[in-house]
């Protein structure tokens, strides 16, 4: 079993998104995706955006800290 920084994701309410990736982005979310799936039905990259998001944001120690100084 290959071990990703991302866990399972959440099968939520869909939300409309509308961005531009670059293409090299679109095929590693796509890889991504699959790998994750483990087998299963390939994840959508669109899905993968705000869990990924927000595990950055969650292990980011400067914006952490940046932000209960800030108030």
């Amino acid at each position: 079993m290959i071990k990703l920084k991302l866990g399972p994701i959440a099968d939520d309410k869909p939300v409309k998104v509308a961005l531009d990736l670059p293409a090299a982005l679109h095929r590693d979310l796509t890889d991504y995706g699959r790998l994750l799936a483990e087998g299963g039905a390939p994840i959508e990259p669109a899905k993968l955006i705000v869990p990924m998001l927000e595990r950055f944001i969650s292990t980011d120690r400067e914006f952490a800290k940046a932000r209960r100084t800030t108030g």
